[in-house]
């Protein structure tokens, strides 16, 4: 289509030309010393088009002809910008496949290349990048002191913010290799505000936190990750419940679990586990009264829980029996009565009306608990082992000695 297009504009300009010039009658006289040439005017103006062509041409080739070192030294840099982004692809490509030795000889001849072209070596963002690549083959070689050098290189390379966060994102996940938790900090530390609360900061840091025994501060990265959806809702709840865990069992005596439960925020003192765990730690530094009050909050809310839930709350309450006031009585009455097969709630009543010394339906009670299948062999013998104590106060040897046979056929 585009041909026949052309060969009609063709015969319409033979068609103009042959209408304009075909009946012209014109004369150009030239004169040049004495001598006369006379031409047509479509001679002349044939001529004249064809002598501008020429100079055009001359003109354009002198320009050609100066420019040709220029437009040398262009191309050699398009050769060298070509063969370096060929190393570049070559190197990303030996990285990812794992062949670091490869990646490392590739950025080095890239960085080879980089330094032989002026125009190369200004561009900041490619040198930089050529040196993070080629301290990461290092880490990957196991090379500290060369990807230190790199390292150091890219940061030197001077371009934008973007390549310093990079290069601190990567040097925190090197010190993490190398399970050194508190250079990683002090890398994660030197990022901005805003890059410090990206993704990929904050799980290194969780990370970092966490190798470093700083429970509370992964606590507090943890929770900013799930805000920002960095894992799935079940990930970032067992996640915190298990670094709550991990603050808690930091501590030392009741004091330091005290501070702790205080520094943890209402999600995880609403977590039933997290609470018993606490109250369980407390009651064994002999404050029980005030493991039940942590306990109280989600035990007046035990008929939205489900079974696992009252298990839990249930045992861990029967951790903290010792002083226990009769103001607890209605409650577990009312629990036992509302869910007469939970075993693990008839235990807890047994162990708090033991606790109060009314001891007939704490021995009845108590003895259900120790031989119940569905309690396990240490809550049993823990039974058998309140009723001997029972009946040691009571001054009956006969019976608290079988009561301890009970106990003591559970230990196999």
């Amino acid at each position: 289509m585009r041909g026949v297009i052309w060969l009609v504009l063709l015969f319409t300009a033979a068609a103009v030309a042959a209408l304009t010039f075909g009946r012209n009658d014109g004369l150009v006289s030239l004169f040049w010393q004495g001598w006369r040439v006379d031409v047509s005017l479509n001679l002349f103006l044939l001529a004249f088009l064809l002598l501008c062509a020429a100079v055009v041409a001359t003109l354009q080739s002198l320009d050609s002809l100066l420019n040709l070192p220029k437009r040398a030294k262009a191309w050699r840099l398009a050769q060298r910008d070509r063969g370096a982004q060929q190393l570049l692809r070559e190197a990303l490509v030996a990285l990812w496949s794992g062949r670091f030795a490869r990646a490392h000889k590739a950025a080095q001849r890239l960085l080879a290349v980089q330094a032989k072209s002026p125009e190369l070596r200004a561009d900041g963002d490619a040198v930089a990048l050529a040196h993070l690549l080629a301290a990461e083959a290092a880490h990957r070689l196991q090379d500290r002191s060369r990807r230190q050098q790199h390292w150091e290189s890219a940061l030197g390379a001077g371009g934008p913010r973007t390549h310093e966060e990079a290069a601190r994102l990567m040097a925190a996940a090197w010190a993490l290799d190398d399970r050194e938790a508190p250079q990683a900090l002090r890398h994660l530390e030197a990022l901005g505000p805003g890059a410090g609360r990206r993704t990929q900061a904050l799980r290194l840091r969780l990370q970092a936190s966490r190798l470093a025994g700083q429970s509370m501060e992964a606590l507090k990265t943890a929770r900013l990750l799930a805000k920002h959806q960095g894992f799935s809702a079940t990930v970032a709840s067992s996640l915190m419940r298990s670094l709550a865990f991990e603050v808690l069992d930091a501590a030392r005596d009741a004091d330091q679990l005290r501070q702790a439960w205080s520094q943890l925020e209402g999600a995880d003192r609403r977590d039933v586990l997290v609470a018993v765990r606490a109250a369980t730690a407390m009651a064994r530094w002999g404050a029980a009264s005030e493991a039940r009050a942590w306990l109280k909050p989600l035990w007046d809310g035990l008929a939205q829980r489900s079974d696992e839930e009252r298990k839990t709350l249930a045992m861990g309450l029967s951790q903290c029996v010792v002083g226990i006031g009769a103001e607890w009585l209605p409650k577990l009455e009312a629990a036992v009565a509302q869910w007469p097969r939970e075993a693990y709630l008839q235990l807890c009543l047994g162990l708090a009306l033991a606790e109060l010394q009314l001891w007939g339906k704490a021995r009845q009670l108590l003895a259900a608990a120790g031989g119940d299948s569905r309690l396990s062999p240490e809550d049993r013998r823990r039974a058998w082992l309140r009723l001997a104590d029972m009946s040691m106060e009571a001054g009956d040897g006969t019976q608290r000695a079988a009561d301890l046979e009970q106990a003591a056929k559970l230990l196999s």
